[in-house]
């Protein structure tokens, strides 16, 4: 079972130590950053549930790294908590409009840390599973459409194929006998991917090279 990653910043070393301990005792997957600056390195690698970050901190702080991850989509649902020893209504309202989620005021104890830690991964996971399930509907939805404005042209060009059938003569027909046969093979799979595409109920994308994927259908 994988466990949660968990992402703390801290530039005070000895508070770093403790918190790794900590959470790697409580089955987190921990990843540690003294600064800003590491914490975006280590991003580009790992992508945590939950980061928990120090607010003053050198080279970037923790609210800087707030207001940075959170204008990427990739870091958008990563639960963010802030710790400080700024306990002012101001200091709480400046971080939550540059996208904090939640702030524990030093010193913490390690009990309500780790609630605070845990209910940021539920919220975390909650979050996702919207996701998936808005993503899954809006595959639905444009796979029904484009069933759907497939199939208009298609019926009109099975009705042009039938007058060419009736309007020529059965000599004709022959000579093109084998085009015929290609053309209705054709159709019928056009109408099977119709078909597909205007009933998909759990929409699953795969790897269709290296670089593009695609719906899978079958």
């Amino acid at each position: 079972m994988n466990k949660n990653k968990i992402l703390i910043v801290e530039d005070d070393k000895d508070t770093l130590f403790i918190l790794e301990k900590l959470l790697s005792k409580n089955d987190f997957e921990v990843y540690t950053a003294t600064n800003g600056q590491e914490a975006l390195k280590l991003l580009e690698k790992v992508i945590p549930e939950v980061i928990v970050a120090d607010w003053t901190m050198p080279f970037m702080s923790g609210i800087e790294l707030c207001n940075h991850i959170k204008k990427d989509e990739k870091y958008k649902l990563v639960y963010f908590i802030i710790l400080t020893a700024r306990a002012s209504l101001k200091d709480r309202v400046t971080g939550l409009d540059l996208g904090a989620d939640d702030f524990l005021v030093k010193p913490v104890q390690n009990q309500e840390l780790l609630a605070r830690i845990r209910s940021g991964m539920r919220i975390h996971n909650l979050q996702n599973e919207l996701k998936d399930i808005e993503h899954s509907k809006a595959l639905i939805e444009m796979a029904c459409t484009i069933g759907h404005k497939i199939n208009n042209p298609l019926s009109s060009l099975i009705m042009s194929v039938k007058n060419i059938e009736d309007d020529i003569n059965i000599k004709q027909k022959n000579v093109f006998l084998e085009d015929f046969q290609i053309i209705s093979q054709s159709i019928q799979r056009i109408k099977l991917l119709i078909n597909d595409l205007t009933h998909l109920q759990n929409p699953e994308i795969i790897d269709y090279t290296p670089d593009n994927k695609m719906l899978k259908l079958e």
